[in-house]
């Protein structure tokens, strides 16, 4: 069976022209790194020997010019290699974040850390992690040459390679399982941090900071303590690892005199030996220094390809003109992944453009899962959504987006401008902002506002009162004459003037041929609607005209507790 490659390969193999340049470069730097043991092996064997100052100008000028032309290349190598990075993740983060969105929508834990792991990803290749292991599979060049200085030399250099490469595998298994712990704990103690920060202001009323403060202690205890145990083991083991190396350079040093007074090789080789030997295990130590790195860009690597292979939530889709038709339901039924009983059992009901329904019903009805089956933001287990005749879902998220109005239970704004969030952060003619905000009747209040359309809002609208995210969240549902408006509890934090404008933006949009759904349970979220329909248990106890329904409730034919407030 034929397997797709995931995204994350087809970018890899699409930076491997770069890579293979790199690793060209790499080749031809490390045949220039024995530029200076041989220049001094001809220092001191030929020119102290000669006394000719000619040989010596000539072979300094033949050296530092090689020696540039490696300095080059290694900068170009650097270059290349941050570069790729930079392209890998700027190629990829796009999809990553949109990933991390539905990852958010379907509570999977794995969200931003994919935005960081790229971001690991592109640290590793641009790394001296990186570089020291492209040097690695060229250290046999440097033990051939220590070999045809003399074996010996040979052998206690090939010695001391194969003890650093012990001791880095070593240091491996000893840290991996601690620092995967410690990263483990974090992410989870971050996502607890973030939930808890968010909700900062009813913890300090509460007086249950403290209690978060030290949860959050005891959290990072247990990071700490898993990251000091990795520590330790590593400090020491690198240690080592350096010690073993100063050991060596004794070794080939006492080993080199020892055969240079045996006259087996001349004292220039004895330098040069000393040389080579050290550059042989540059790389070696220098990726025993970034094993931490190499390992999380490893990490990260599994879990981004794992993460990008996995289908879409949501199917692509050819364009599609402008929804103009009814909102049908039909059968539609969610259950949770995991859970047994569903949230919904086949809803069916059709709203025509121009009309509104109120969607009403006790606490845990199913009424805010249905206002995200009708904007798409799930897909219903069974049964369809459709609008104008097309599935809402799998029409495409950039196709029918801009033609839906959505205001959520909780309303959230973002980062930016009045106008900005009016304009779902995307540029928009002012003269069309201004229309949405005129629309949900918030034109005046926007006005009102230190720097009127450009007053930044901070962080989720931390800035405007309660009542004014919702209205100007309303102006955003608004914003282009959507074809489907979803309210879910839009007069939740409205006074008597809010409330009046709501009521009056709903006419508007009815006469201008819309499909408005509403959920609520107050009495202004009936007053523009044509239609009620009653959920219970995920079902429909009652659909129709609103006189009718109300008429119902009110003689008791459909019990009151149904219209208990709740969703």
């Amino acid at each position: 069976m034929r397997t797709h490659a995931s995204p994350l390969a087809l970018a890899v193999a699409r930076c491997r022209p770069a890579l293979a340049t790199a690793t060209g470069f790499a080749l031809v730097i490390n045949v220039l790194m024995l530029v200076v043991p041989i220049y001094m092996m001809q220092v001191y064997d030929r020119v102290l020997a000669s006394g000719s100052g000619s040989t010596l100008i000539f072979l300094t000028v033949i050296a530092a010019g090689l020696l540039l032309t490696m300095g080059v290349l290694d900068a170009a190598r650097s270059g290349i290699l941050t570069r790729a990075g930079i392209w890998l993740e700027g190629h990829l983060s796009p999809l990553a974040f949109e990933r991390a969105a539905d990852a958010a929508i379907d509570g999977k834990p794995y969200r931003t850390e994919a935005l960081r792991d790229l971001g690991a990803l592109r640290g590793f290749l641009g790394g001296p992690a990186m570089t020291a292991l492209m040097d690695m599979p060229w250290m046999p060049l440097y033990l051939a040459f220590a070999f045809a200085l003399h074996p010996w030399l040979g052998w206690i250099a090939t010695g001391l390679a194969a003890l650093l490469l012990l001791i880095a595998l070593a240091n491996d298994r000893a840290t991996s399982k601690a620092l995967g712990r410690s990263a483990a704990i974090s992410r989870a103690a971050v996502r607890g941090a973030e939930t808890a920060l968010r909700n900062a202001e009813a913890a300090e009323a509460m007086g249950i900071t403290s209690t978060l403060t030290a949860g959050w202690r005891g959290e990072l205890a247990s990071i700490l303590s898993a990251q000091r145990s990795a520590g330790d083991l590593g400090a020491g083991l690198g240690a080592l690892s350096k010690t073993v190396r100063l050991l060596g350079q004794i070794a080939i040093l006492g080993a080199g005199a020892w055969l240079a007074v045996k006259q087996e090789i001349t004292p220039g080789a004895l330098i040069a030996a000393s040389v080579v030997t050290a550059r042989a295990l540059a790389p070696v130590e220098q990726a025993i220094a970034g094993w931490r790195q190499a390992r999380a860009a490893l990490a990260a690597f599994r879990k981004l390809e794992a993460f990008l292979a996995a289908p879409a939530r949501r199917p692509r889709a050819m364009s599609l003109p402008a929804p103009r038709g009814p909102l049908t339901v039909e059968g539609a039924g969610y259950t949770l992944p995991g859970r047994r009983l569903p949230i919904l059992r086949k809803v069916s009901f059709t709203v025509r453009p121009g009309e509104a329904v109120a969607v009403i019903g006790p606490s845990a009805a199913g009424k805010t899962t249905l206002a995200r089956l009708l904007v798409g933001v799930q897909a219903p287990s069974s049964g369809h959504v459709r609008l104008a005749g097309a599935d809402v879902f799998a029409s495409g998220r950039d196709n029918l987006a801009p033609h839906l109005g959505y205001l959520p239970q909780d309303v959230e704004l973002f980062a930016g401008s009045v106008a900005q969030n009016i304009a779902r952060m995307a540029e928009a003619p002012a003269e069309d902002v201004v229309a949405a905000a005129r629309a949900a009747r918030v034109h005046e209040m926007i006005l009102r506002l230190p720097h009127g359309y450009e007053t930044a809002i901070g962080e989720s609208g931390a800035v405007l009162s309660g009542g004014q995210r919702q209205r100007v969240a309303l102006a955003r549902a608004l914003f282009g004459g959507p074809s489907l408006v979803v309210l879910d509890e839009p007069n939740a934090n409205l006074d008597a003037e809010g409330e009046a404008a709501l009521d009056e933006a709903i006419a508007e949009a009815k006469a201008r041929g819309a499909v408005v759904v509403i959920i609520g349970h107050r009495p202004a979220t009936l007053a523009q609607v044509d239609k009620v329909l009653l959920l219970r248990e995920g079902a429909i106890d009652a659909f129709g005209p609103r006189a009718q329904v109300l008429a119902a409730l009110s003689r008791g034919v459909i019990p009151a507790k149904a219209v208990e407030a709740g969703s």
